[in-house]
């Protein structure tokens, strides 16, 4: 590759800072796609794996796409051709659909389940983000950290400070991203200093909105925390926001632990459930993301499904917090099926890694008599986030005319993955060693709106 990583003291030596090619470029290699929903509709009508193709790209999109020998006829004389070989494997860049960059300074903290775990670690950590300069060096870890695991897009939560949802935009803009974010809305149970006002939490989030959302490739995310930290006052408040502009996403927490469920429960007890919480206030629809919901009712499944509402399945973090397995069969039952998509819940979760956070997928199901295929699981990570926060017609897949974020994995990243994979039989099973046995050291390139923006070493 013509590109030379070099040494970047904001990102590390691995980050390759680029100008959007101003000639197409093509990449070849072995690509794997999505056209549509295999838990639907099936592997065979949906699932697209190509040998040996070329995906040309250019200002920021995808131009073209198929098997390298019916492309390479088409290609422009002189086009630079990025040969990735045939151990590895070319992807849609992957979708995290909730996680928290506050977090990042705290992941891997010992013990406590969720409510505890909050007050002890999460919000002591966020009170530093009043500090500017703190807030940037962590937004600086957390995008790096994106780009080394192959995240290209994310839905992110900030603190209740304004500028840490400002300072995550102007440094996700420098690099290019699709990215959806905001300012978290807290006006209850949290300590001082992490508390806004109804009047405050909206006042800032649309100014926020009018500064950020729609500019470039980024979004804005109505972020009330959780019906927990949220007054009545402040959940209606969110409502009015969204109706005002309903092009946002809305992001919060539902129906993680059982002790948090308890205490909705007893905050709210004149409504229905935990999401008639959110629905009541004017919180659950299109574009809305409810981060977990292991312990939803089937009567709120049916609700999601209605409204096109979404689920963050976020597997590692309800591991470590010993919050449950999330049932992802439930969720997509045929009868009501609910969007879902992969959540790295940084900091409860454990790891940036979406190979990892797929292998954690993959033990959920099993606990829930399932076995989740690597096949399905790689659709989870690119298409179906992508599909979850409704943005499926933009990223998530490799097609013309689709934004050109692009992930290039190695398949023999380690001496164990290379052995076990001389034993693999098929695509299937070369899949799914990678989702088993794969982290951060599989990902070989990461491409923003088609320029490289992060080279292994």
């Amino acid at each position: 590759m013509n590109a030379r990583p070099f040494q970047n003291p904001s990102f590390g030596a691995n980050v390759v800072v680029m100008s959007s090619p101003a000639r197409p470029i093509a990449l070849r290699g072995p690509v794997l796609t999505y056209t549509g929903d295999p838990f639907r509709d099936g592997l065979a009508h949906t699932m697209v794996h190509e040998r040996d193709a070329i995906v040309v790209v250019q200002d920021g999109h995808i131009a073209q796409f198929g098997p390298a020998a019916e492309v390479t006829p088409l290609l422009p004389p002189g086009i630079e051709v990025r040969d990735y070989g045939r151990d590895a494997l070319i992807t849609a860049g992957f979708v995290d659909t909730h996680v928290h960059f506050p977090q990042t300074p705290m992941i891997g903290s010992h013990g406590k389940q969720l409510l505890d775990w909050l007050e002890r670690y999460t919000f002591p950590t966020e009170l530093k983000f009043a500090d500017r300069a703190f807030t940037r060096e962590v937004a600086h870890t957390f995008l790096r950290e994106n780009l080394r695991n192959g995240i290209t897009t994310s839905c992110v939560y900030c603190t209740v400070h304004s500028h840490s949802a400002d300072i995550l935009f102007e440094e996700a803009e420098a690099l290019g991203l699709r990215l959806a974010a905001g300012k978290v809305l807290m006006d209850c149970r949290a300590p001082e200093g992490l508390t806004d006002t109804a009047q405050t939490g909206y006042d800032d989030s649309q100014a926020l909105i009018a500064k950020w959302h729609g500019r470039g490739r980024l979004l804005y995310a109505i972020t009330p925390r959780f019906a927990g930290t949220s007054s009545p006052a402040q959940l209606s408040a969110a409502g009015a926001l969204w109706r005002e502009h309903p092009d946002c996403l809305m992001q919060t927490h539902i129906a993680e632990n059982k002790a948090e469920v308890a205490w909705i429960k007893e905050l709210f007890p004149e409504r229905r459930d935990y999401l008639d919480v959110y629905d009541h206030h004017g919180l659950c629809g299109k574009r809305a993301v409810f981060g977990h919901g292991i312990w939803l009712e089937d009567g709120e499944l049916q609700r999601l499904h209605d409204t096109g509402a979404a689920i963050a399945h976020c597997p590692t973090s309800n591991f470590f917090l010993g919050s449950g397995a999330f049932d992802l069969s439930r969720a997509l039952d045929p009868k009501r099926p609910v969007r879902v998509g992969l959540g790295t819940d940084i900091g409860g979760g454990t790891s940036f890694s979406i190979l990892a956070t797929l292998s954690e997928a993959y033990k959920a199901s099993q606990l829930n008599g399932q076995a989740l295929s690597a096949e399905h699981a790689y659709y989870l990570a690119t298409r179906g986030s992508a599909a979850a926060m409704h943005l499926e017609d933009k990223i998530g897949s490799i097609a013309p005319g689709m934004e050109a974020d692009l992930v290039v994995l190695d398949m023999r990243s380690t001496p164990l993955i290379d052995f076990r994979m001389n034993q693999a039989q098929s695509f299937a099973e070369q899949l799914f060693v990678q989702m088993i046995l794969g982290d951060d050291r599989a990902v070989q390139a990461t491409y923003v709106a088609g320029c490289l923006a992060y080279a292994r070493s």
